[in-house]
């Protein structure tokens, strides 16, 4: 089968939808597909292009048998409506070109969280005469007015009218979650045509750790420390700012330490608001490359998991709570009732708190501090389910789906 994969989003950036993209589209190269994806250069979230890299034209190479074609873009941080919208736009554009001078492709897959990129997707199967999959990530345009980045007005409309639009052209729609399928139903798009495949861990690359990584313990001196992790994007979606009001409730208690590791538009506000508070017992490290990831979730005693409390975010499952479980690291949520919340007490891999409640989370964190017991039960929930998240075969039923198209 030939696939064209376009993400704007693809190694070696490290969100989530750059890694599922790859770990999906290497899986469907072993097994014998030939797989192209059209993408950008990398340069999320900063806005900054990753040293080794130009914003080219068109660059073709390959990446473990899958071929990689980037294209040029304008490029914005992650951080703003309007200067990210043009990067989307531009991302569109030069895709949509790009893809016009492939192979003819046997189906063509666009992911999200914005649609612009499937746009160009629909319009690419439309001149290959070919499956179009919509790969849903994001209720775009609702989570943009979720965290305040745009208000509800003409133009929000006619983005939904374009959402609702583009998931009746796909042949298919591949939802992250249970809940985005649930909310398109609800919405009129026929439930026979959206698949869930949930997001999950390359378990060859992330399993439990012996010990904490030593080396990059001592760099940032957390050595004999009860480390609370925040790793990934620093956004307006995730609340970071009452995670430092929960540090603030906890500064007494010396062996506890929060670090957060990543980068994202709230970033400069967090590291002002920490000197403000003069939180000695957090740590705010920029981010680290995707294959030193374990290391760093190595350090980590409790995963934090924060989202601001939105109706939005009870349809969300934060990727990186996989990478977690699978090395049995207990999980502090701090999300909406909602698909996550369920889904982690029907495991047992963790704790779940109020959204937004400093309080309930510092609470939380002494209790898991204090009751050994009850971490290691909740460690071993983690590595017993771990396996059912297990990228390799959500990769092969993402794979079974697109077969079934044709």
């Amino acid at each position: 089968m030939r696939i064209l994969f376009l993400s704007d989003n693809f190694p070696p950036e490290s969100n989530a939808p750059a890694t599922r993209t790859y770990e999906h589209t290497r899986e469907w190269v072993k097994e014998g597909h030939q797989v192209r994806v059209i993408t950008c250069a990398p340069n999320f979230p900063r806005g900054q292009v990753f040293l080794g890299y130009q914003n080219h034209w068109y660059h073709q190479s390959h990446t473990d048998g899958i071929e990689v074609i980037r294209v040029k873009t304008y490029i914005a941080a992650n951080d703003g409506f309007f200067r990210r919208t043009l990067d989307y736009l531009s991302f569109a554009v030069t895709s949509f070109f790009a893809g016009l001078f492939q192979p003819k492709p046997d189906i063509l897959v666009a992911t999200s969280p914005q649609f612009f990129t499937v746009i160009s997707g629909w319009l690419l199967s439309c001149f290959f005469r070919c499956k179009f999959v919509f790969e849903l990530r994001d209720l775009w345009p609702e989570s943009i007015v979720a965290v305040g980045a745009m208000k509800r007005g003409l133009l929000i409309k006619l983005l939904e009218r374009l959402e609702l639009f583009l998931y009746h052209c796909a042949d298919c729609i591949v939802a992250v979650t249970h809940a985005f399928k649930q909310n398109l139903v609800s919405r009129g798009v026929p439930a026979s045509k959206i698949f869930v495949v949930l997001n999950g861990v390359d378990l060859s690359k992330y399993s439990p750790s012996k010990s904490k990584d030593e080396v990059l313990a001592q760099q940032l001196g957390i050595n004999n420390k009860f480390v609370v992790a925040y790793l990934g994007t620093h956004g307006m979606a995730h609340g970071l700012d009452k995670v430092l009001d929960c540090a603030y409730l906890l500064k007494e208690y010396s062996d506890i330490v929060f670090l957060f590791a990543g980068d994202g538009a709230e970033r400069p506000k967090l590291l002002e608001k920490r000197q403000n508070l003069g939180l000695t017992n957090v740590i705010m490290h920029e981010a680290f490359p995707k294959e030193d990831m374990h290391r760093v979730w190595s350090l980590a005693n409790l995963a934090l998991i924060p989202l601001r409390n939105l109706d939005t975010f009870k349809t969300v499952i934060p990727s990186k709570i996989f990478e977690a479980m699978a090395q049995g690291i207990p999980l502090l949520i701090s999300l909406p009732e909602g698909e996550t919340t369920e889904l982690v007490r029907n495991i047992g891999s963790g704790v779940v708190v109020e959204p937004e409640n400093p309080e309930a989370m510092a609470q939380a964190v002494l209790k898991l501090y204090r009751d050994k017991e009850l971490v290691q039960t909740i460690r071993g929930a983690c590595l017993k389910q771990s396996a059912n998240f297990d990228r390799t075969q959500l990769a092969h039923n993402m794979l079974t789906i697109l077969s079934n198209q044709l």
